[in-house]
């Protein structure tokens, strides 16, 4: 069941459905009172969570789907902004994610978007869901906005 004042997003797994994402996530920052740096952020960490979902939990089969679903909550003069993605792959242990700061990984050229999404937005949580791996990330919002 979809929270009210959702907006759902499901696509196959499809790298030319970012800049769609990407779109979306930008209105709806804005229209959630967001600033000009926010909204760019939400929208790094959005588009990062999607990109994962995309190349490695779905491992780019076209087949699997990705959800994107951004929630105020509560649904009216909301506090924060839910952004949940949703794959449908093997999902991991975020807990044994390398450490990107770390000597051996910081000349790396990946394995830095869930450290950036979690430095981007308040609330980050990474979880195994039936059928798939969810991320949920919050963004607070400034007091005193209908999204």
């Amino acid at each position: 069941m979809i929270p009210p004042h959702t907006v759902r997003l499901e696509f196959n797994s499809a790298f030319d459905m970012l800049d769609f994402v990407q779109v979306v996530s930008d209105q709806i920052g804005k229209m959630a009172g967001l600033d000009e740096d926010q909204i760019h952020w939400v929208s790094v960490a959005v588009r990062e969570s999607v990109v994962n979902a995309i190349k490695h939990g779905n491992k780019s089969d076209r087949s699997k789907r990705v959800i994107v679903e951004f929630s105020p909550v509560p649904p009216t003069d909301a506090d924060e902004l839910v952004i949940r993605i949703e794959d449908q792959g093997e999902g991991f242990v975020p807990e044994e994610i390398a450490d990107p700061l770390a000597p051996e990984n910081i000349l790396k050229s990946s394995g830095r978007g869930i450290f950036l999404i979690r430095n981007f937005m308040d609330e980050t949580v990474l979880k195994k869901v039936p059928g798939g791996m969810e991320i949920r990330m919050v963004k607070k919002l400034p007091k005193g906005l209908e999204v």
